[in-house]
């Protein structure tokens, strides 16, 4: 791989890492700014409150998905990334200086609903735009692992997200967390932003998406896309499992271990740290195999470790009462998550062909997550609220289960070529496809 790549690869990641970082941050400090956009009463129904915001934003990145993916595929990738990290910039600003509950009631919680509606715009078209700029910036033997990098720097937004989290835990008080501390991670995230936004500006194209001259006027619409309905519908059904589960160990596991184990919140913020660290570090190795074995083994893989190890993971962490068999149980969902996250931005990427590539990641994608990724934190503290808590347990299981049929009966995608690929014709890697991949 050559210098070329490995700067786009870098800028690419790095602009992926400031916006995951301002997604990411939401749900890490939810625990400290829940209280000061509603009235006090149980801390479960605040955080299911702000759970449902969240939730929310997950439910805009469809429009994210269609608006900006179609500046991908009808402006260039170039284009679309710097528009999602504007966005994003903004929507930190307005999370920074929110008011709370105390000074306008309700109208804090507004302004940060507006500003989740704006993170969720800006995530649903970085999302398309990273996968597809990563894959077509990458050499087509090395594609797995140059595209594992989307996770890789997704995860390192939420690593620093923490980092810093365990830093204000260490150096200040509880109570000043809670009053206005929360505050600091937003006002650095808009800034990490407007820095990505002056790199970004000066980034190349690819040599795939420049030297594509199909599909017109209809290249990144609805109708183009609508010719690769079977992709389409292959993208949401294969990201079920995987964004249930990913958001599972991720975003949800500091509160799971917090509120249903009984760790304190600085424990179960150190385990969260470090697990990502080394999940952070299997993505590139795990890509790697990828270009070597295909990727369908690691999709099947996760979805059989997901289907049948979430139900004995979530039960033994939930009786984890110190850091280390946390961490470690942690670590191995993790570890079975990789062979979803490893490798599903260049999955998606490559079933379709460069004209309708970006619309054709981001809005199937967004969909999916609006319907399970965003919802998986809400549904698990619905089930606790309820009194059912290891019902989410089966649920995780059930989505991963849907997905492994999906794996199953998918073509492999590893030797498609990008370059060869036209707009105006559906490609053959659908689930129903007997053809042999382009090579």
């Amino acid at each position: 791989m050559g210098r070329e790549q490995w700067k786009r690869i870098w800028i690419g990641s790095a602009g992926n890492m400031v916006e995951w970082y301002d997604w990411f941050v939401y749900a890490s400090f939810a625990t400290y700014f829940a209280g000061a956009f509603f009235p006090d009463g149980n801390p479960t129904a605040q955080l299911m409150n702000t759970a449902g915001i969240f939730a929310v934003g997950f439910f805009m990145r469809p429009v994210g998905g269609w608006l900006l993916g179609r500046v991908g595929d009808r402006k260039g990738r170039k284009a679309a990334l710097t528009l999602t990290v504007t966005l994003m910039s903004a929507s930190a600003v307005l999370i920074a200086v929110a008011p709370t509950y105390a000074v306008a009631g309700y109208g804090g919680a507004l302004v940060l609903l507006l500003a989740r509606l704006l993170q969720g715009l800006s995530v649903g078209g970085e999302y398309a735009a990273s996968a597809t700029y990563l894959t077509e910036a990458s050499d087509p033997k090395r594609r797995g692992f140059a595209s594992s990098f989307q996770y890789v720097s997704m995860t390192a937004g939420q690593i620093v997200g923490l980092g810093l989290l365990i830093l204000l835990q260490h150096t200040m008080s509880d109570s000043a967390l809670h009053s206005y501390g929360w505050r600091i991670p937003f006002v650095l995230g808009a800034l990490g932003a407007a820095v990505i936004f002056y790199l970004r500006r000066s980034m190349l194209e690819t040599e795939v998406y420049a030297a594509d001259d199909s599909g017109g006027e209809e290249r990144g619409t609805l109708r183009a896309l609508w010719r690769h309905k079977r992709e389409a519908f292959l993208v949401m059904a294969l990201t079920m499992g995987g964004t249930v589960a990913y958001y599972t160990y991720t975003t949800y596991l500091t509160k799971y271990l917090s509120n249903s184990a009984g760790l304190s919140k600085q424990t179960a913020t150190l385990v969260s740290f470090t697990a990502l660290i080394v999940f952070a570090c299997l993505q590139p190795l795990a890509g790697r195999l990828s270009d070597r074995i295909g990727r369908r083994p690691l999709l099947i893989g996760f979805a059989v470790g997901s289907t049948f190890l979430t139900v004995p993971i979530m039960t033994l962490l939930k009786h984890a009462d110190s850091y280390w068999p946390a961490l470690g149980l942690s670590l191995l969902a993790l570890v079975v998550v990789t062979g979803y996250t490893s490798i599903n931005a260049c999955v998606k990427a490559e079933l379709f062909p460069t004209g309708v590539r970006a619309l054709g990641v981001a809005l199937p994608y967004a969909l999916a997550n609006a319907l399970f990724g965003g919802t998986a934190e809400y549904v698990a503290l619905w089930f606790k609220n309820a009194g059912a808590e290891s019902g989410f347990s089966w649920y995780v299981a059930g989505c991963a289960a849907v997905s492994l049929v999906v794996y199953l009966s998918m073509r492999e995608t590893r030797d498609l070529d990008l370059t060869r690929m036209k707009g105006a014709e559906p490609s053959s890697a659908t689930p129903t496809s007997r053809s042999t991949p382009t090579s």
